[in-house]
């Protein structure tokens, strides 16, 4: 069987690694790639948006599946293109990748299909948003601003009060920050609590939760300085107790499967569920329609069923014909960045000791990093690699991954030391 995966991280080598596993895969491919995955796939120089050469390729060389990684393609519609060409392939229509690509379509349809979810105000000029928080919102109010498109995960400003709020619209809306993607702004209610995510599988008619995961966002310990696309994470979250996993299944989920079904939406692949935990009650923050970065790598690195299964079991509409089974065990990863990173920081940095790490203290997994003609590894991104560790409970994969650290080095290297530190303040509460 051959796979072709789409898109070059983390998130990527994380999934091509557990394919890997699948003895019925014998050959997978990767656009574009980095120095991790080109271990274990064949690296082809094709765009992630390039979708007519991709399915060129992927008819070309009799692709079994493809697997899409990041949110881009699919929210340009990778998934209906490879579909009308007769070709199988793991995600959502774009119709479906709409509840990551526009915040307002998400925030209007949870609404609109009763999933508990935030507040909200929508606005589509500068003039109007100013308006609003300068007449309508107190001085002192915390308030959350989104922009409505994608931003990388970074489109979300924590206002502290009306002039954070005047400042992050500024910046959205007429700075044109983050391009387009401002062009809409959301205001949303501030919910006291603690954010944490669950994955699921969906087939169109039926789901299948993952253990839930919790990443970190700022830059520095402390949950300080910028947010960036993720500096860490762990699963299983302990704050995703039973109790609260059980609404997930038995309220939030078959709403959300009513109003994709009522939308004719036929959503098959990963659903991304951002909620924020406030009195024990689920609330959605955000849709996301692929896997996380970094969660994915400490999710699959769980998962005891081969992938592939899962796959095919998603695109032909039939996972409720399969058991999904995960370990008990807990899974923590740090992120190593490069200096200065989310904003300005160098590349081309060369990496040491990533041979002396064994697949036994930490698995490896490349986000930034591209080999130079000798072979050495060298630094390409913001996010060069991501450590995840294993272990029984949260606390030996915390002193498992921080132990292994040390061993590889590279100039300006950056990362928390806190990581996975909120689940032990729950545990131990």
């Amino acid at each position: 069987m051959k796979f072709l995966v789409i898109g070059n991280g983390g998130r990527e080598h994380a999934i091509i690694w557990k394919l890997a596993q699948s003895p019925k895969v014998d050959k997978i491919y990767c656009t574009l790639g980095n120095a991790g995955i080109s271990k274990q796939a064949e690296i082809i120089n094709i765009k992630v948006d390039d979708f007519e050469s991709l399915a060129k390729f992927a008819t070309e060389n009799k692709i079994d599946y493809t697997f899409v990684g990041p949110e881009v393609p699919l929210a340009l519609g990778v998934v209906d293109y490879f579909t009308s060409k007769g070709l199988k392939i793991f995600g959502p229509s774009k119709k479906g990748a709409l509840l990551e690509a526009s915040k307002s379509f998400a925030k209007d349809f949870m609404q609109k299909y009763n999933v508990p979810t935030a507040a909200y105000h929508t606005f589509t000029d500068y003039n109007s948003a100013k308006q609003f928080l300068e007449t309508e919102w107190e001085e002192n109010k915390k308030v959350v601003v989104k922009a409505d498109g994608l931003a990388a995960g970074k489109g979300v400003v924590m206002c502290q009060n009306r002039q954070e709020a005047l400042a992050a619209i500024k910046n959205m809306m007429q700075d044109k920050s983050f391009g387009s993607a401002g062009d809409k702004i959301i205001f949303e209610q501030w919910l006291e609590g603690q954010e944490t995510s669950v994955l699921v599988f969906v087939d169109g008619k039926h789901f299948s939760i993952m253990p839930a995961a919790q990443d970190h966002k700022r830059v520095d310990d402390g949950d300080k300085g910028l947010n960036t696309g993720g500096m860490g994470a762990y699963a299983p979250a302990p704050i995703a107790t039973p109790e609260l996993l059980k609404q997930v299944k038995e309220h939030v989920m078959p709403n959300i499967m009513n109003g994709l079904q009522k939308e004719n939406i036929d959503y098959k692949g990963i659903l991304y569920i951002g909620f924020m935990v406030d009195n024990g009650k689920p609330y959605v923050l955000e849709f996301n329609c692929r896997f996380g970065d970094p969660e994915t790598q400490v999710i699959l690195p769980l998962l005891e069923t081969d992938l592939v299964d899962i796959v095919e079991h998603t695109i032909n509409g039939t996972l409720n014909e399969i058991d999904i089974k995960w370990s008990k065990k807990s899974a923590v990863c740090v992120v190593l960045a490069s200096g200065g990173y989310p904003e300005k920081y160098e590349k081309n940095i060369k990496i040491f000791g990533l041979d002396t790490v064994k697949e036994n203290e930490a698995i490896v997994f490349h986000a930034g990093t591209k080999k130079d003609e000798q072979g050495n590894v060298l630094t390409s991104g913001g996010r060069v690699l991501v450590l995840t560790s294993i272990a029984d409970d949260i606390k030996s994969a915390i002193d498992k991954v921080y132990a292994v650290i040390p061993k590889v080095t590279f100039d300006k290297m950056h990362y928390r030391k806190d990581i996975a530190q909120r689940a032990l303040k729950w545990i131990n509460k």
